[in-house]
């Protein structure tokens, strides 16, 4: 593999690690990359999870999404004996309380939110098909499919009764809206899974972290990202990691994807239920594994109360269609 730069020696930096993948920067003189790489296993979940986004990055070469260009893969492990991606190095930050110098005030923030929300726009417009990423998904009833599918996830990690659960289900499956369009979506579209440069005035100059994508109905991806939305007077939501003063509401948000889109937002709730429940059944797993004294984070045992507290928001949005 060659990497560009003005010298022949290579520098590896870990940057973050966990149980999914490590994170690298790989500097050869003056260029950086970021590489990627699961477990040491070639062929564990995680290592195809990485394939998946692997393919996902190739795509987005051809796409006016903003994006890590990818340089390197390796699919089958032959290199580091597991799989890796190599992409160019972002020289910018994902945004978290508190916010660098430059990037605060209600200018600012309302640049943020309006970046964040026009790079989504961009995904949801993005044609998928001719990105060659036809069979990246299963568009055919994905939204039908998903209640059962995260509720089918929650039960194999449920130790205690949950208030609300069956009624929050019922709810979303009696109320569900048609789909408008089948599109790219990322799955876990917040903050901090996207990179705005280091100069101001903001400007986003990347969306990352794409393991969790796939193909169905964008406004997901749009109620995903309003799920933790936290307007005046509000109490913390699960993204409290985000200042969110002078930040436009979750109204104007859906206003602006809709007018960039052309999707109907009418029944933005809905989706933001939906997406507090998937949220549930991730969050429930967390506690689970505290539980079982598999997790020791601190940020685990706090879902004894979060998730019931979510069950209870996502049960006012589902009412509120």
């Amino acid at each position: 593999m060659a990497l560009g730069g003005s010298t022949s020696d290579v520098d590896v930096r870990t940057v973050s690690g966990g149980a999914s993948n490590l994170t690298y920067r790989v500097c050869r003189g003056d260029r950086s990359y970021a590489m990627r790489v699961p477990t040491a296993h070639r062929n564990d979940s995680t290592a195809d999870t990485l394939r998946r986004e692997m393919t996902l990055l190739e795509a987005l070469g051809g796409s006016v999404i903003p994006h890590a260009r990818l340089v390197a893969k390796d699919a089958d492990g032959e290199v580091l004996g597991a799989p890796f991606i190599m992409t160019e190095w972002i020289d910018g930050f994902s945004p978290r309380a508190p916010l660098p110098m430059g990037f605060r005030g209600s200018d600012s923030a309302r640049a943020l939110a309006t970046n964040l929300v026009d790079a989504l726009a961009a995904i949801g417009n993005e044609d998928y098909q001719a990105l060659g990423l036809g069979a990246f998904g299963k568009p055919a009833g994905f939204l039908e499919r998903q209640v059962d599918r995260w509720l089918s996830q929650l039960e194999r990690a449920r130790s205690r009764p949950l208030d609300g659960i069956d009624d929050l289900c019922s709810a979303l499956r009696c109320s569900r809206p048609q789909t408008q369009r089948t599109a790219l979506i990322h799955g876990d579209y917040q903050f901090v899974n996207v990179m705005f440069s280091l100069q101001a005035p903001p400007r986003l100059a990347a969306v990352i972290d794409w393991e969790t994508a796939t193909i169905g109905d964008p406004l997901l991806d749009l109620g995903w990202m309003l799920a933790g939305w936290q307007e005046r007077g509000e109490p913390p939501t699960h993204a409290s990691y985000m200042d969110w003063a002078d930040m436009p509401s979750r109204a104007a948000m859906a206003e602006r994807y809709s007018m960039a889109t052309g999707l109907d937002v009418s029944d933005i709730n809905y989706y933001v239920a939906l997406a507090l429940l998937k949220l549930v059944a991730i969050m429930e797993g967390w506690y689970f594994q505290y539980l079982n004294g598999h997790s020791k984070a601190a940020g685990h045992a706090v879902m004894e109360t979060m998730v019931p507290d979510m069950i209870r928001r996502a049960l006012v949005f589902a009412a509120a269609r």
